[in-house]
């Protein structure tokens, strides 16, 4: 049973092209108009295990605020299609990511329900053309279409590149377990997500 999916959102400000394959090998190329966005979105989508070719096109370049949201409102729905009505998933997961000093919690629920809760404690402005603000904006802007509850933790850490980078490979990583194929019945004590 293959888990694909391509989306395509296009708006005054953005056209986000995707193709994702849930049950991949963690091939990925990501083309935004970001280079840290890239780099993180990269790592999430490896560590989660799919293939993946996201291409975003900021057509206005106010700053990155429009991409990033719209390349998490995109790949959010695209979640949510390929997981149909999430039948056999694993359903919840989470995850601890150590990237040196830094040190972050992610946990998920893959209910239907979305949520997203980022408590990072940024205080730089940007990460390379990233503004850090946009960080749990794209958290909550994929969740949200995504249908998944989504809590990110800073645990420990002081380098911002580390904790916003574990922050991606974690959700990466809770995400890949909790959408795994574990059986055939809905994991719901309701008999439905």
């Amino acid at each position: 049973m293959s888990r694909y999916v391509e989306k395509i959102r296009e708006t005054k400000e953005t056209k986000v092209q995707i193709k994702l394959e849930l049950d991949g090998e963690g091939k990925v190329e990501v083309k935004t108009p970001v280079p840290f966005f890239n780099h993180m979105l990269h790592s999430m989508l490896f560590y989660m295990g799919a293939d993946a070719t996201i291409v975003g096109e900021d057509k206005l370049g106010y700053d990155d605020h429009h991409i990033v949201e719209d390349v998490g409102i995109t790949l959010g729905q695209a979640i949510r299609e390929v997981l149909g009505d999430r039948r056999g998933i694993r359903r919840f997961s989470n995850t601890v990511v150590p990237m040196d000093e830094a040190l972050v919690l992610v946990a998920v629920d893959v209910s239907g329900r979305g949520y997203a809760s980022t408590t990072l404690d940024l205080k730089r402005e940007k990460i390379g053309d990233l503004s850090t603000e946009n960080v749990a904006h794209f958290f909550w802007s994929f969740a949200t279409n995504a249908g998944i509850t989504l809590h990110v933790r800073k645990l420990d850490g002081v380098n911002e590149h580390h904790i916003v980078e574990a922050a991606f490979k974690g959700a990466g990583l809770a995400l890949g377990e909790a959408c795994s194929i574990q059986g055939e019945e809905i994991r719901s004590t309701k008999g439905s997500l």
